[in-house]
């Protein structure tokens, strides 16, 4: 590819996505994204490639979707793409392939309830719910480094939940706590 249409390619995306332009750069370095999980509810891994010749992979998402499912009930839902594109900007941020574990991925409505009368920290229209959010921890990497990691690319919401050791990370605005 040469420099002036890697340029372009990095403006149209900032243009169209509103990524940051280091993000941007993230996502054109390779022609094909992969990440790796591990459910930590359900003990399931899965490692894919969720991007490749210039679009997202259907049948990879679907088994994202199954993965990140809602543990308690079952069900599932269509994660936002961008989401994984965030995560896939982490796991290049950090310099590593490990697998993210995974505290919570989507939220069924039900869930989401039982959760808010638990603790004051869920948000009544969590993202989660709408396939939107995500609770990681990558092995080996603290808390404080992931978040970071997470704010440095400018894509989303970016929580640090030091007493549950996670990360949240969302596709909604811009936004810290």
């Amino acid at each position: 590819m040469s420099r002036r249409h890697f340029l372009a390619g990095c403006a149209a995306a900032v243009g169209m996505f509103g990524l940051s332009p280091a993000f941007a750069h993230i996502l054109s370095k390779r022609p094909e994204r992969d990440l790796s999980f591990l459910n930590l509810h359900t003990g399931e891994r899965l490692k894919v490639t969720y991007w490749a010749n210039g679009d997202f992979v259907a049948e990879s998402l679907s088994e994202i979707n199954h993965l990140l499912r809602d543990f308690r009930t079952g069900d599932t839902h269509r994660i936002d793409p961008r989401l994984l594109d965030i995560l896939y900007g982490v796991r290049e941020q950090l310099g590593t392939h490990k697998e993210f574990h995974i505290i919570s991925g989507y939220r069924s409505p039900k869930t989401n309830h039982l959760l808010r009368t638990r603790s004051h920290g869920v948000a009544k229209h969590s993202l989660h719910m709408q396939g939107k959010a995500i609770d990681i921890r990558v092995p080996g990497y603290d808390i404080h480094r992931l978040q970071r990691a997470a704010k440095s690319l400018k894509a989303g919401g970016v929580g640090l939940y030091t007493k549950s050791n996670f990360v949240h990370v969302d596709t909604g605005r811009v936004r810290y706590w």
